[in-house]
């Protein structure tokens, strides 16, 4: 027999479930009789509505972006590329690009990722390419080609010869181990697309040129001349932004000749500015002018967030068809000259003002052995003509050099201790010109002695070492140690640089740097011709300033 407590048991529970059947009832016929009468009201209320009707009023003309689409979107190819698993004993660790929070141009096509690769929506890559990262080229989910997965990537790509060659970036399918195509017209399935071989490329204007083969002949874009392009000028952008095809977003031209990248890695890359919206899979895709030309391929954008924040840069179309040329050439290679110099941009008013010129390149290193040395080029010269021509500035100079074919010659005219020269180059093959040099040893030992400087200059040094001297091939003072805040500081100047003119005044020793230091007065402007041991190659370097 149960129990007493047993019985009390259920019936509670009996008890319990009747109580919340007859709730549940109840809340079904209140919510039964709330609907109804809910219902009733709308029927009353909307009885004298009117249906709705699509109206059938003439279609309106299609506008130029409208005509734009039509005609050059057949023309737009995705390109998407796989990136396959890699030996490796370890990977990585996941580092942001350069460790920096501000702003940064990206490349769209990647976002960061451990290896920093190319390609791949969660890659990430520093300095310029950072900036592209972000703005066309990855789409990728499947992880990193050396955990053992196949890396994909997505792109865009613009048709220029019916034979099947299509220009895109260098950084869409530069690490990718197998290309694919699809076309405008391919049906929109799991296929990747038609596979493509790599015909050439260019780093130095993250420009590629790629193939696929094809029975028929193909739809092509128009190049447009981009040097007639103004500030303003409406543009449409064509690509595949997140694996969206044929997504068509539309701006104005902001601005012209930007460079984004300081330094060598910049003097190529010259771009069109734009707010037309550009997302990571639009790299490689065309920039529109209202002809329906391209002007422009879409390259990077300057970001936060990895997405589209109003700036973008496209590679203008001159350029474009410059580089296309040589890379369908039999050589597939892009040949720059060079004379084998190198420069700093931006100098300080106080340099120009100290030897003399307003427009011109100051040369802070000579290749040993190279066409500008043979022609008797030392650093400090000042060139400010080539073949009779002013010469702006460094862009200026490299532009002219780098389009000539090595073996031709050049005039130059050159200003030497405020003395007028000129001397006659032979241009060099870049790539031969400037080959990697093996990195020089520290720099010198401090050294305890004080120096006088440091009541103007802040600044305290020694005489160099021999063996400094020698790898410099200059005499001067090493500076041993800089107060922090004093003129010298604020100027740039560093602990281990050796200083070898002061106002073109050398200073090979400490009682030459006095000597000049002791006659320097508030007001004067003072420039520093500095080298850095460390890396004896990159010349003397020009830092200065009003003391």
């Amino acid at each position: 027999m149960k129990s007493f407590l047993e019985r009390l048991r259920t019936r509670r529970l009996a008890t319990a479930f009747v109580v919340l059947a007859g709730l549940s009832a109840a809340i079904l016929c209140i919510s039964y009789a709330a609907h109804g009468v809910s219902g009733q009201e709308m029927q009353n209320a909307s009885s004298d509505a009117t249906p709705l009707k699509v109206s059938n009023s003439p279609v309106a003309a299609p506008n130029e972006f409208v005509k734009i689409a039509k005609q050059v979107g057949p023309a737009v190819v995705n390109i998407n590329t796989q990136t396959l698993p890699k030996q490796s004993s370890s990977r990585m660790p996941h580092r942001l690009p350069h460790g920096r929070t501000a702003p940064q141009p990206q490349n769209p096509d990647d976002q960061d990722s451990p290896d920093g690769g190319q390609g791949g929506g969660q890659d990430g890559q520093g300095g310029f390419q950072d900036f592209f990262n972000h703005f066309f080229g990855g789409q990728g989910q499947d992880g990193e080609g050396d955990d053992g997965q196949v890396r994909e990537s997505l792109g865009s790509g613009f048709i220029v010869d019916s034979k099947g060659y299509i220009i895109t970036n260098n950084h869409v399918i530069e690490k990718a181990d197998k290309i694919f195509v699809k076309l405008s017209t391919d049906p929109d399935t799991q296929d990747l697309g038609r596979p493509a071989r790599v015909i050439g490329v260019d780093k130095a204007t993250d420009i590629a040129v790629i193939k696929i083969d094809m029975n028929t002949p193909l739809p092509t874009v128009k190049l447009g001349n981009s040097d007639n392009t103004q500030v303003g000028d409406w543009v449409e952008a064509i690509g595949s932004p997140f694996a969206l095809a044929q997504t068509v977003t539309a701006g104005i031209i902001s601005a012209k000749n930007r460079t984004i990248e300081p330094g060598q890695q910049g003097q190529f890359q010259h771009f069109i500015q734009t707010d037309a919206a550009i997302n990571p899979g639009n790299s490689g895709g065309p920039l529109l002018n209202m002809n329906g030309e391209v002007i422009g391929m879409n390259t990077a954008i300057y970001t936060q967030s990895a997405g589209y924040q109003g700036i973008g840069f496209a590679m203008p179309s001159n350029t474009i068809v410059d580089i296309y040329n040589d890379l369908v050439s039999p050589s597939h290679k892009v040949v720059r000259g060079s004379i084998g110099i190198s420069f700093k941009q931006g100098l300080p008013g106080a340099v120009n003002r100290m030897y003399g010129f307003k427009s011109g390149v100051l040369v802070q290193y000579v290749q040993p052995g190279g066409p500008a040395e043979k022609a008797g080029l030392q650093p400090g010269d000042i060139i400010v003509t080539i073949d009779g021509r002013s010469i702006k500035d460094g862009d200026d100079l490299v532009n002219d050099i780098a389009a000539r074919r090595p073996g031709s010659s050049a005039r130059l005219g050159y200003i030497r201790e405020g003395k007028q020269a000129d001397a006659t180059v032979t241009i060099g093959d870049r790539d031969k010109v400037f080959a990697e040099q093996a990195a020089a040893p520290a720099g010198p030992e401090p050294d305890q002695t004080v120096n006088p400087g440091e009541s103007k200059l802040g600044i305290v040094v020694r005489e160099a070492t021999a063996d400094t001297v020698a790898k410099l091939h200059h005499p001067g003072v090493a500076v041993q140690s800089v107060v922090n805040g004093a003129f010298a500081d604020l100027q740039g100047m560093e602990p281990g640089l050796v200083i070898i003119r002061i106002n073109r005044q050398p200073t090979g020793n400490r009682d030459q740097f006095n000597a000049v230091v002791s006659k320097l007065k508030t007001g004067d402007d003072v420039v520093f011709e500095v080298m850095d041991p460390r890396h004896p190659n990159d010349g003397i370097n020009y830092i200065g300033g009003t003391l």
